[in-house]
């Protein structure tokens, strides 16, 4: 059995349904699976703000009993302009991750944080940041940062898309080994890395379960893409899919589609938080199932070598 539901930032109403699952999760026969929450938020400028939101968030998600937290990119801020996104951004020692090392730590839990606005290695010279998705263990400990590699450069005229990212941000200069968690090995993206198979293909043969892109996808280009390229992801490598994501007006000139997913390794989608208001979703991740959907299918042994797909170049 996989549980999904959907919590929405309306006040008692949350504990009703926490209630709920909680009660769903005891009466499963298969309560002993791990649950991942996966988040959506409307990030703004407001820092403070929104590292309430994604507190209340957390919290919610372990009452309901996950033991592992995925936010979506720019959970730390999305800015109005290129020199507030640069001026707000921090270090990884900075005061945004104590805070979620601390906050790990107190309700003990794994975060996914990403992406994190992270000032690059030559910050004092060039001004330039990293997109990075960062997971912290249970005891706040930083496990993992992988920075984000395939920067979203796009001109989308006909839509009113217009985003340059390389004009502030540092792409990241290599993938970084699937991480082992309550909840399986986890594979690290970032939004537009999304749209390039032959990274998560590259996580799946270093024994990646579960596949996780927090993004910040746009309306027009998540209204055509966002689900069914999560739903590729999962297919073509047999792993559960898990995206956090951004939802609505972040300021004048920004909105996000929404839609944080949850997608098995068949590619069934398992939860959606919907295209309009904060909240998460929590499923049970089933290694079993997974392990299930290799042997009957099983594409990783049918691969041909580099050399053949390489040889029409």
């Amino acid at each position: 059995m996989r549980l999904c539901a959907a919590l929405r930032q309306r006040g008692p109403s949350a504990a009703v349904v926490l209630s709920a699952l909680r009660g769903q999760i005891r009466m499963s026969s298969s309560s002993s699976l791990p649950v991942a929450a996966v988040c959506q938020m409307t990030a703004t400028p407001d820092k403070e703000a929104n590292f309430s939101t994604c507190t209340r968030l957390v919290e919610q998600a372990r009452e309901g009993g996950a033991c592992m937290v995925f936010l979506p990119e720019g959970f730390d801020y999305i800015g109005s302009n290129r020199e507030e996104t640069l001026q707000l951004s921090e270090s990884l020692d900075g005061d945004i991750i104590s805070r979620y090392s601390h906050l790990a730590r107190k309700l003990d839990v794994w975060l996914s944080l990403g992406g994190f606005h992270e000032r690059g290695h030559d910050w004092k010279t060039d001004r330039r940041i990293y997109n990075s998705h960062i997971i912290l263990n249970g005891q706040g400990e930083l496990v993992s940062v992988y920075r984000k590699a395939h920067l979203f450069d796009v001109e989308l005229t006909s839509k009113g898309v217009s985003l340059k990212e390389s004009a502030f941000t540092v792409p990241g200069p290599r993938l970084v080994a699937p991480v082992q968690t309550p909840i399986g090995k986890v594979g690290l993206g970032v939004c537009y890395d999304l749209r390039f198979p032959e990274l998560s293909s590259a996580l799946r043969r270093h024994g990646a379960e579960i596949l996780t892109y927090p993004s910040a996808f746009t309306v027009a280009t998540g209204t055509a893409h966002w689900e069914v390229l999560l739903r590729a992801r999962a297919i073509e490598t047999q792993c559960f899919v898990l995206a956090a994501a951004q939802v609505g007006a972040h300021h004048a000139k920004r909105t996000s589609y929404g839609h944080a997913l949850a997608v098995d390794p068949w590619g069934e989608v398992t939860g959606d938080c919907g295209g309009s208001d904060e909240g998460l979703t929590l499923v049970q991740i089933d290694l079993q199932r997974l392990r299930d959907v290799r042997r009957d299918m099983p594409v990783q042994q049918h691969r041909r070598d580099q050399d053949f797909y390489c040889s029409l170049d």
